[in-house]
């Protein structure tokens, strides 16, 4: 168990953001489903990436890693080489991944780590219930073994659970030999992740057809084609060095496209609305040290966003509440429980509710010793404001961050951090 203590201070520097996760998983998937080779460029190898190459080659797809991309010769169609397809923690391998190994025909079954394991995959489920496909699970929980042939047609799926479902329908259907309508019954929530996907597909040539988000029109028969593509810098990040800038003494953030499509875009104008000082300049953006305000911030578009925005919001100005938050209790920790308990500890004054946070700003944080509850963006989001404690701020299960950005402890020394580290039961 590797711990991290920070000693308190303001930093300040630039820094370049690391690649977008979400643009990622997308690239390599669009790419091992093409014909021919594709060149994707500027990858973090965190631990979710590396779990969704894996699974790419397990399904037969020929993947040559160099020092920050990929070489992937494509194959229109995936063939399993081996059956147990691990996903460690990532969500977005498990569940995009699910509806293309049910393409096959053949045995595959899924497993993971963590929380993983219990997040709910019923949509899928009630899928292949509809269309009499075989499956198998543990009481509802991984492992998860899929035997059968994905059938086109109609598709109902809600539009308040993870998008990554209908993320995952979208990469498969266009696969199959006749057409395919995806039909969503609610409300769709983060909308930005469904564009990304549909964007990533027209890269690799597959055309969905998208009625203002209440049905996707998906033509059968469809060829991925191989590209180059660059991921672009990850907003997600981008939130926890912007928020360290803000409360220290500026941060420039370098990579970030200004046209992104991501749902983390969202950070700028919500840290606006809380008054922080922002400079856009084509891929740059500048934050200068500011007196934020508490406000009302909508998760349901961007949920990704609400432990970083918790941890600014409880040494801001007011009262800030956070609401469509329910969906953070099914991440890799319960979100809502996760971030209050945590900041509580350490002397923040937040009040959680059955989908958001109430959480009343203090000037100053005590410090002390936290719990990342083995989430990466829990720990960030503690370390994002540990310039605003009086006492150091211990974050036990500190390594977590190696899931979507491994060299996150690096930047923050970059970036001036005092940071002492102990390993408990490790052997080196």
């Amino acid at each position: 168990m590797q711990y991290k203590i920070i000693n308190p201070v303001k930093l300040s520097g630039n820094i370049t953001v690391p690649p977008s996760k979400s643009d990622c998983h997308r690239a390599v998937i669009c790419a091992g489903l093409s014909e021919g080779v594709s060149e994707i460029e500027n990858i973090t190898f965190s631990e979710d990436i590396e779990a969704t190459c894996e699974a790419m080659k397990q399904l037969g797809i020929n993947i040559v890693k160099f020092k920050d991309g990929l070489i992937v010769k494509g194959e229109n169609k995936l063939s399993v080489k081996e059956s147990n397809i691990h996903c460690c923690q990532s969500g977005s391998t498990l569940r995009f991944l699910i509806p293309l190994a049910a393409t096959l025909g053949e045995k595959v079954t899924f497993e993971g780590e963590g929380k993983l394991v219990e997040r709910p995959l019923k949509p899928y489920y009630d899928i292949f219930n509809s269309q009499k496909l075989q499956y198998k699970n543990q009481d509802g929980k991984l492992p998860l073994t899929v035997n059968g042939v994905l059938k086109s047609g109609e598709y109902k799926v809600k539009g308040n659970i993870s998008s990554q479902f209908i993320s995952g329908l979208l990469f498969a259907l266009p696969l199959l030999q006749g057409d395919s309508k995806i039909i969503i019954t609610t409300e769709l929530e983060s909308k930005p992740y469904i564009d990304m996907t549909l964007d990533m597909l027209d890269k690799f040539s597959i055309k969905i057809e998208n009625n203002n988000y209440k049905e996707f029109i998906i033509k059968g028969n469809q060829k991925y084609k191989s590209c180059k593509h660059i991921v672009e810098g990850d907003f997600s990040q981008a939130a926890f060095l912007l928020t360290i800038g803000i409360l220290g003494e500026g941060i420039k953030c370098r990579g970030l496209n200004a046209k992104s499509l991501q749902a983390d875009k969202a950070i700028l104008d919500i840290l606006r609305s809380m008054g922080a000082q922002i400079i856009e300049n084509g891929g740059e953006i500048e934050v200068s040290p500011s007196k934020t305000q508490g406000t009302v911030i909508d998760a349901s578009q961007c949920p990704d966003l609400v432990p970083v925005l918790a941890a600014l919001a409880s040494v801001s100005e007011g009262t800030t509440e956070i609401v469509n938050a329910a969906r953070l209790r099914i991440k890799e920790s319960d979100r809502l429980a996760a971030i209050s308990s945590e900041l509580n500890k350490i002397g923040a004054d937040v009040e959680e509710k059955e989908d958001g946070l109430i959480i009343r700003g203090k000037d100053k944080l005590r410090g002390g010793e936290t719990y990342s509850w083995n989430d990466h963006r829990i720990a960030m989001a503690l370390a994002s404001i540990s310039s605003k404690c009086t006492e150091p701020l211990i974050i036990k299960d500190s390594n977590c961050v190696k899931k979507s950005y491994p060299e996150f402890w690096q930047h923050f020394r970059k970036l001036g951090g005092n940071i002492d580290e102990w390993s408990v039961g490790e052997q080196y």
